[in-house]
């Protein structure tokens, strides 16, 4: 099988690309900005005439879509998360391969949910930032381009390489500042939330598996568990042997102060506010994977304590 992995540099795109190669009857090709992309190619850029060439040159028989950014503007978040996937789906509606689309697409395309709920795939969504707008406009744009084509909303993807700007990543830095300074105490703002985590190394399972199957439409990827980030904190101390209390903050943080998920600002002053999760979906967020395991086969692996473990291991070699 001839699989073109785009975005095979990211986040979740290289553990996708380990997965893959793992496999020997996969024949993988990566496409992406990067110099180490066996094809140099900017999908917000490029043009659907370009990539049609490529794939009729290549031939996949699938082509897996992880690129993306979190980060940025509504017209940068655009621009590489819609545009982009527009750019993909006409040079496939274009190219003779035929192949088959995985779209990654996120949990934060549901926005906010009631608590307690599971969200399941026939939610109505309600996205609550640019970001997730972003991403469930290339959604909309795959399901309606006439391909073979399933998209993946994962949800809060933990485990190995989570970026030390995610909430996690805040978690572990500030955690890993205190043990070294000898701080006997950690106050922290923004634990509430509750969140769907999932393992990145799970990820990549069901992508592989997504892309063996016939399945098509939304497939949440998710444990079906909330968590909340302060129940997160206080597994995570325990596997860094941290042995000072955690302190939650209900206002604004203070020069000594960190806030999971809201970067600090010099001007976080006054009255106490409440710091929303970045993405967009308020105070609780659980997926309802039954779909995954019914079209995919698929069911969560990894436990949050084996993720939070090797989160803590790459900030405790950070220098």
């Amino acid at each position: 099988m001839r699989v073109l992995l785009i975005g095979a540099n990211g986040y979740l795109g290289r553990f996708v690309a380990d997965r893959l190669l793992a496999d020997p009857a996969v024949q993988l090709t990566a496409l992406g900005r990067g110099d180490d992309a066996d094809v140099r190619f900017d999908l917000a850029t490029g043009s659907p005439g370009a990539l049609t060439r490529f794939l009729d040159a290549v031939h996949p028989g699938v082509v897996i879509n992880c690129a993306g950014a979190t980060r940025g503007g509504a017209r940068e978040l655009i621009r590489h998360n819609t545009v982009a996937v527009a750019t993909v789906c006409e040079a496939l509606r274009r190219s003779g391969c035929g192949a088959r689309l995985v779209q990654i697409g996120c949990g934060s395309e549901y926005g906010p949910s009631q608590p307690g709920s599971s969200t399941a795939e026939d939610a109505v969504p309600r996205p609550g930032g640019p970001y997730g707008v972003s991403k469930l406009a290339a959604t909309e744009l795959v399901l309606g381009s006439g391909l073979d084509a399933v998209v993946l909303r994962v949800f809060s993807p933990a485990g190995p390489g989570t970026p030390a700007g995610s909430p996690l990543g805040r978690l572990a830095e500030a955690m890993r500042r205190a043990m070294q300074s000898g701080d006997g105490e950690l106050k922290l703002g923004g634990l509430g939330v509750q969140r769907d985590f999932v393992d990145v190394r799970d990820v990549a399972r069901a992508v592989h598996a997504a892309s063996l199957s016939a399945a098509q439409g939304v497939i949440n990827i998710g444990s079906g568990r909330a968590v909340r980030l302060r129940d997160a904190a206080t597994v995570l101390a325990r596997v860094a042997g941290y042995g000072g209390a955690l302190h939650e903050l209900d206002g604004p943080p203070g020069p000594l102060r960190a806030a999971i998920g809201h970067p600090r600002s010099d001007t976080d002053h006054g009255s106490p506010v409440a710091y929303p999760y970045p993405d967009g979906c308020g105070s609780w967020q659980q997926a309802d994977v039954r779909t995954a395991r019914d079209r995919l086969g698929w069911r969560p692996r990894i436990n949050l304590e084996e993720s939070l473990a090797d989160i803590w291991m790459e900030a405790a070699c950070r220098i």
